[in-house]
């Protein structure tokens, strides 16, 4: 497979901090593709030989991880060790925290040259820390690497006394830039709290939420809420985030009472009933889930299209990672009928006030050719080195304050960044096969794939030697290039896009011509390439015009 452009400048810089500092943690949010740019980390670092270890916290992480890290590093050997199985036999070796853990399974570690920490904010947690200091032990330039995407979260301990850089950090912005997250329309909203709000104090882990449930758990400001959500967003799939308990529980009961569907989530919900819920709302029975702190992270369900804020976060990190519920792109295989263009982002708590605008958060230095040296400065705080754009130390929590609060209560859109030409910095040559920008197709060795625009919608389909053809994607552009896009890096390597791009040099071969109209026989600029890309076409068309056409009228009679 290929990494993407920004997934490899990421790898590129997490391998140099490793080299140089000999730890690093680098920072990606949901859809950055973590576990791949983990994965060609440890390919690039035993390259040469040596052995790994990558720690996770869940079993069905585990199982996750070696699945991505055998496609991307097939020649290197894996092994697990978990509540079933013990073995260090791989170069890189699976282990679950809470059995590794455990003092006699510690006894057995061998020697390793690198420890990666997935989830790595868990990381300054008691088992970790034996997990890290036997590493250490036993190879004193054992490296560490951290990866996460939500920094200073779980037990809220600094992770500065491990990491001492922040090699990259992935921005949010970055993602939806490039259409693997949809774009967030943010509303800041007052309901007459946003001065008390202001007033709220900071406890050494967030703002005092029994001072927040005073402010806002009122049947007024909630009944306001209620308004403002069935104005702005009331056909929309939405995650509600709560002060407390009791104010999520308020919460519920007045969307009950106005006729929408809800259901509640928190802490001290037994597991099985808290997964009842989620089934709920996951199946459609529930328009929405109101929650206190269970669904920060770990938790997606992609149609989810709107988040509704009604407390604040003194974290970034935690504001991203609330808004991130509602930013995953949908796959119409996975969700049939669904079709997701943006998410509404309705901020009730002023955190949009207190860090600015998600949109304004994007680094764009990844455009420019090669690795690049990654821009950094010093935290004041903790020492560490960290990336220039970042207003949050990833590692102690320091704030950069910026002057100025958005103040506006439309919504806010006004992006600084620049949208990513995805076609120019693809590893495939995307062709206009009929001039008119209305199919768009990339060929490679094994796989292709096209955009094609249909009554005001776009729509991905791929196709791959031995795979049924598959709708990858609908709705906006930009989103479904890059699920095309992310179709060929899947099914492809780097060396059949680079002779698949030598081919934009060559004149069409005659078996070429004698399959296309009269037209192209003449036309002396076709190229190989482009006379693949056609015949491609041609020999899909029906395949392709099922899949899309199909989509299309179901949901024009659905419309209707």
């Amino acid at each position: 497979m290929i990494l993407r452009p920004r997934q490899q400048v990421f790898v590129d810089r997490s391998v140099e901090a490793l080299h140089e500092h000999g730890n690093t943690l680098a920072v990606a949010p949901t859809g950055a593709g973590k576990t791949i740019m983990l994965s060609a980390v440890v390919g690039r670092m035993l390259a040469d030989g040596g052995k790994a270890c990558v720690l996770a916290h869940r079993d069905e992480l585990t199982r996750q991880n070696v699945t991505k890290f055998i496609r991307v590093n097939p020649d290197l050997s894996t092994s697990i060790v978990d509540a079933e199985t013990k073995s260090w036999r791989g170069r890189t070796t699976f282990a679950m925290v809470p059995t590794l853990a455990r003092q006699s399974n510690l006894d057995n570690m061998p020697s390793l040259d690198l420890l990666v920490i997935d989830e790595a904010h868990h990381a300054a947690a008691a088992g970790y820390r034996r997990i890290i200091n036997t590493a250490r032990e036993r190879n004193p330039q054992c490296r560490l690497y951290g990866v996460t995407a939500t920094p200073m979260r779980g037990d809220k301990k600094a992770l500065r006394p491990i990491f001492s850089n922040v090699a990259d950090q992935v921005r949010l912005g970055e993602l939806i830039a490039s259409g693997h997250l949809v774009q967030p329309r943010t509303f800041v909203v007052d309901v007459g709290t946003r001065e008390a709000l202001h007033q709220v104090r900071r406890t050494a882990e967030d703002f005092d939420m029994v001072e927040v449930d005073r402010i806002m758990n009122k049947g007024v400001v909630t009944e306001a809420v209620i308004r403002h959500w069935k104005e702005k967003a009331g056909d929309r799939k939405t995650v509600v985030f709560c002060s407390t308990v009791d104010h999520a529980r308020n919460v519920t009961d007045a969307f009950n009472a106005a006729g929408e569907n809800a259901v509640l989530v928190h802490g001290e919900l037994p597991d099985g009933e808290r997964k009842a819920m989620l089934r709920r709302f996951e199946k459609g029975d529930a328009r929405m889930v109101v929650n206190v702190a269970v669904l920060t992270e770990g938790w997606d369900h992609p149609p989810t299209s709107c988040v509704v804020l009604l407390r604040p976060s003194s974290y970034k990190s935690t504001l991203i990672q609330m808004v991130g519920r509602g930013l995953r792109t949908v796959d119409p295989n996975e969700h049939p009928g669904i079709i997701k263009t943006d998410c509404i982002v309705l901020d009730f708590g002023t955190s949009t006030q207190l860090h600015g605008s998600l949109e304004q958060d994007a680094d764009l230095d990844v455009r420019k050719k090669g690795v690049g040296e990654a821009l950094t400065k010093t935290c004041p705080e903790c020492k560490a080195i960290v990336p220039r754009s970042v207003r949050e130390c990833s590692l102690c929590g320091y704030f950069w304050e910026q002057a100025g609060d958005v103040e506006d209560t439309g919504p806010i859109s006004d992006f600084i960044m620049t949208e990513i030409d995805l076609l120019a910095r693809s590893s495939f040559l995307w062709v206009d096969l009929f001039g008119d920008d209305a199919a768009l197709m990339a060929n490679g060795f094994n796989a292709w794939g096209g955009t094609f625009f249909l009554d005001g919608r776009w729509y991905a389909v791929g196709g791959a030697k031995g795979e049924t053809t598959k709708l990858l994607s609908i709705g906006e552009r930009i989103i479904c290039l890059s699920a095309a896009d992310d179709w060929l890096n899947d099914h492809e390597s780097a060396d059949s896009a680079h002779k698949t791009k030598r081919w934009i040099r060559e004149a069409p071969t005659e078996s070429q011509l004698q399959y296309l109209p009269v037209e192209y026989r003449n036309d002396h600029n076709l190229t190989r390439y482009h006379a693949s890309s056609l015949l491609t076409f041609k020999f899909n068309k029906k395949v392709i015009q099922n899949l899309v056409f199909n989509i299309n009228n179901q949901q024009l009679a659905e419309v209707a």
